[in-house]
């Protein structure tokens, strides 16, 4: 059952919309009412999504492609969306690369793509749209900025370690993201999911590590995309003096 969580009126951006908890997330807010802005890299999927929304949203869809890991693209795609949308006050920071593999013999462009998608490119969303969400807090509305962790960021898993180290940094750059904005209206929080069934670690060379999240994802009953849109949803439309900081959402039988 969907609750009604409601964003009419709410300008949104959805990072990594282009499958899994990205495309759930954008989904969610659209039935929930707010205008969306799709960013991702794959085009076909982002207009794919947007067709599929704009069939019963009743804000605008606006698919953007952009790679999060270039600032200059990001900030140019924040300005389109203004342009387009308006002042935006709802921010899911949710691209992410889960690269698995002993420390050891780790292919370490796999440790950069972590660090440029899971960190930087993290950092770049939150940074080009501050200033929206700034604003929006100041004409007393809502404000919120969603960054997608993972309970990877303080539980311990063995070969996911600098996977694990760019969620931890995401951890704390959210408390002191909370710290600095908070006082100005803008609710910075952390929503970290357990094991769910995405196409997340799809592409990982190791193939132990792949093997690995299989049988994870057989053993724990996983959550579904649809599990953490419904927790962004939910922390999102919380009444304005609220501020759902962080959030583990994890399948029964992980503990």
């Amino acid at each position: 059952m969907t609750h009604t969580w409601n964003h009419t009126h709410r300008v949104a951006v959805v990072t990594g919309a282009t499958s899994g908890i990205g495309a759930a997330t954008a989904r969610r807010l659209a039935d929930g009412g707010a205008s969306v802005a799709l960013l991702g890299r794959r085009e076909d999927r982002l207009k794919a999504l947007a067709d599929e929304l704009r069939s019963s949203a009743t804000g605008t869809v606006l698919p953007v492609v952009v790679d999060l890991t270039d600032a200059e693209a990001v900030a140019r795609a924040a300005t389109a969306v203004t342009g387009t949308l308006g002042t935006v006050d709802l921010v899911v920071a949710n691209a992410g690369v889960m690269l698995g593999a002993p420390f050891e013999r780790a292919a370490t462009d796999e440790w950069d793509r972590m660090i440029d998608v899971n960190l930087r490119g993290l950092l770049h969303t939150s940074r080009a749209f501050t200033d929206g969400l700034l604003e929006a807090a100041s004409r007393g509305g809502p404000a919120d900025l969603v960054h997608v962790g993972s309970v990877g960021g303080h539980l311990l898993f063995p070969d996911w370690s600098v996977y694990g180290a760019t969620k931890a940094a995401v951890a704390h750059l959210t408390r002191n993201l909370r710290a600095e904005l908070g006082p100005r209206g803008v609710r910075v929080k952390n929503i970290e999911p357990g094991v769910t069934t995405t196409e997340l670690g799809g592409d990982m060379r190791d193939a132990g590590a792949r093997a690995a999240l299989s049988r994870m994802r057989t053993e724990v009953n996983p959550l579904t995309a649809q599990d953490i849109a419904e927790a962004v949803a939910f922390a999102t439309a919380a009444p304005p003096n609220v501020n759902v900081a962080e959030m583990v959402v994890v399948p029964v039988r992980q503990g």
